[in-house]
């Protein structure tokens, strides 16, 4: 198959699924998410993203009703069914079918889950990639992966209308993450990153890079970051499930890091080569 989706039992190409107009997602965005990038169909962390659906679904009071090897099982059996070296996999929960109403009390006969897999294509991780800096004027659950993606809708389509590649969001003088990504510095040899508070997203690569950093004695520091310390970087780099390790080269139109390729590279590498071993190609 070229590409397949599924919602509550129903399964079908993508282009002809239709999915209840009360489901709570189409008027509240009401629901969680997750998504991965499928490589030699074997998703890729995936153990990672299950986990962490399910804690976002519980986050915002969702009883996912399916254990979690169900849904991995489900998952990798549309995976399974689409061609292609790499694929994209997405799937979300919702709070279900109901009669428009704010209070959730009630409000579905039972979460609703919905997924699909297309073809992909990665991010060059040679690549040398343009930001822009965007306000953040999100709210503050950026800790749990929901499917209300307005305000980084909105960051990404401005950094597009730039000609860049990924808007990276600030409160005030403090970076928190990207619109579709989280971003991290390297300075004299230390790996800087946001913490996980309400800010930003836990990302699965970004818990990956981490524990590559440790393993290769890369210092790092869990703090928040300035503007500024991102604009006097050594290098400044952007990461996620679809995207891995993407280094930045210019952000609002002026130069940025490329001054230690060498600490970047074992990063980077390192990802890559452990996924390729998850993945069987290695």
């Amino acid at each position: 198959m070229q590409n397949i989706a599924y919602y509550n039992g129903k399964v079908g190409p993508i282009e002809e699924m239709v999915v209840p107009m009360n489901d709570r997602a189409c008027y509240f965005g009401d629901g969680v998410y997750d998504a991965t990038c499928v490589v030699n169909h074997v998703p890729m962390a995936f153990d990672d993203h299950i986990d962490r659906i399910y804690r976002s679904a519980k986050l915002i009071d969702i009883d996912i009703p399916m254990e979690k090897a169900e849904m991995k099982k489900l998952l990798q059996g549309l995976c399974d069914q689409v061609e292609g070296d790499v694929l994209f996999l997405y799937w979300q929960v919702t709070r279900g079918v109901g009669m428009r109403n704010h209070p959730y009390s009630g409000a579905g006969d039972k979460p609703s889950l919905w997924a699909f897999v297309r073809p992909s294509k990665m991010r060059d991780p040679f690549g040398v990639y343009k930001c822009i800096t965007v306000e953040d004027k999100r709210f503050f659950y950026c800790n749990i992966k929901t499917i209300n993606l307005l305000p980084a809708v909105m960051a990404n389509q401005k950094a597009t209308a730039a000609g860049c590649d990924e808007a990276i969001f600030h409160r005030g003088d403090r970076v928190t993450e990207c619109s579709h990504s989280n971003v991290h510095i390297l300075k004299d040899g230390v790996l800087k990153t946001a913490p996980c508070d309400e800010l930003i997203l836990p990302g699965i690569t970004r818990k990956h890079i981490l524990a590559i950093c440790r393993a290769k004695g890369i210092p790092v520091v869990e703090e928040p970051f300035t503007l500024q310390e991102m604009m006097e970087a050594d290098e400044v780099f952007f990461s996620s499930s679809s995207a891995l390790t993407c280094r930045i080269g210019e952000i609002d139109g002026k130069p940025v890091g490329l001054k230690d390729e060498k600490t970047f590279a074992l990063i980077r590498d390192g990802y890559q080569e452990e996924m390729k071993k998850e993945c069987g190609l290695a």
